[in-house]
């Protein structure tokens, strides 16, 4: 509804307050005839022509107060007749924005949060800061595209590349969000990764001489040939290693394969590209054991080395650990607990307390396991540690 409002308001503000009076008139008109039979269709109708009667009370106070406001942009074009080549309205308010302006931070959580609808307390997560923190980041980002009058206007061929890398980030966010929720019943929020596949697809049809384009449907395709097997028929966590590879999705993998092997031929991998063809690795790999965790190891390096991000560091770690053993995994990962970086996130204390595990260091796993758990809302991966805790220690309540 906001990204379809934005096309006509092309102002972030306008849109919001449209889309919530017609929530408000929902409300009251569903309440008395009942609920229509299209409920989005009827949202957004209602907000786009809310919408409109702003702009036209809007271009009426500019020509009563031309002195307080200033002259009106002779270039701005005509919501009713507007017509762009992107495809999609996410999609191309993704592109909107990520506008240049912004610091590429505040793109990715503003669009995370505006335009994907993923919670604050989410996006927080994502970037490893408090939500007090993300929240003032956002209103910030509103503030800067208000006072630098920022049309929402979709970019220009010439202007795209400047925004692609913003805009992959966010697509590849949102999958990462829906992928292992970060609260609730469920791992996987399965409205949130079909919405960022969509929009991977698109990116990529908009953009098919882009790699990292390839590269991030690639990625995205290998994570959802395995989605089905990552729980067992209770819900439970399966872990990457006990899972059923005969129920992959096969035709998933072999496109990703196709994507990234075209990629690789016309020039260097960017950081999608590299995180394509590591889980394409473990995709084709026809056992856990029989996996290539050297050139797993060697494609962390190159990675590493364009995309110095310490989630990545940690990641890298649990390939070493499996060609150079855990004692060297652990030394990298309490070199990360230093660092500090990565403090509040679940997963580290994790991958500790299973190299600890690995070691026979079980009363140091426990004590790790208790951590992670601490830092862990989703309901399946907080059973899933507790019973790796128990393994090494004993019951939780002990």
């Amino acid at each position: 509804m906001l990204a379809a409002t934005v096309r006509v308001t092309r102002d972030l503000d306008a849109a919001e307050e449209a889309v919530q009076d017609a929530y408000v008139q929902a409300l009251a008109t569903w309440g008395r005839d009942g609920v229509p039979a299209n409920p989005g269709a009827w949202l957004t109708t209602v907000a786009r022509r809310r919408a409109l009667n702003l702009l036209r009370s809007r271009r009426t106070l500019e020509a009563k107060l031309p002195l307080l406001l200033g002259p009106t942009d002779a270039t701005d074009p005509d919501p009713e007749t507007d017509v762009d080549e992107i495809p999609d309205d996410r999609l191309r308010l993704i592109f909107t924005c990520c506008h240049p302006a912004l610091a590429l931070e505040a793109q990715v959580a503003l669009t995370l949060r505006l335009v994907c609808g993923v919670a604050t307390p989410d996006v927080a997560h994502v970037f490893l800061v408090s939500e007090p923190t993300m929240a003032a980041r956002l209103t910030r980002a509103k503030k800067k595209i208000a006072a630098a009058r920022i049309p929402y206007a979709v970019p220009s061929a010439g202007e795209l590349p400047a925004r692609v890398d913003a805009a992959l980030t966010v697509i590849h966010l949102l999958y990462t969000t829906g992928h292992t929720a970060r609260t609730g019943e469920a791992l996987v929020r399965d409205a949130l990764t079909a919405r960022a596949l969509d929009l991977a697809r698109m990116l990529r049809g908009l953009l098919p001489d882009e790699r990292e384009a390839a590269g991030l449907l690639a990625l995205l395709l290998v994570h959802e040939a395995r989605r089905e097997t990552r729980t067992d028929a209770a819900g439970r966590l399966v872990r990457l290693a006990e899972q059923d590879r005969s129920a992959w999705d096969r035709e998933l993998i072999a496109e990703a394969d196709r994507l990234i092997v075209e990629a690789l031929r016309a020039g260097p991998p960017g950081r999608f590209l590299l995180q394509a063809a590591i889980a394409a690795l473990h995709a084709q790999a026809p056992s856990y054991e029989a996996t290539d965790w050297p050139q797993i190891l060697t494609l962390y390096d190159e990675l590493l080395r364009i995309w110095p991000s310490p989630v990545v560091a940690l990641n890298r770690a649990v390939a070493l650990s499996m060609v150079d053993g855990p004692e060297a995994a652990l030394r990298s990962v309490e070199a990360l607990e230093r660092d500090g970086r990565l403090a509040g996130y679940r997963y580290l204390p994790a991958t500790k307390a299973d190299l600890l595990h690995r070691l026979g260091r079980d009363a140091e796993a426990a004590v790790a396991y208790q951590a992670a758990i601490a830092l862990t809302d989703n309901a399946v991966e907080h059973a899933f540690l507790e019973q790796r805790f128990e393994a090494a220690h004993g019951p939780a309540g002990a």
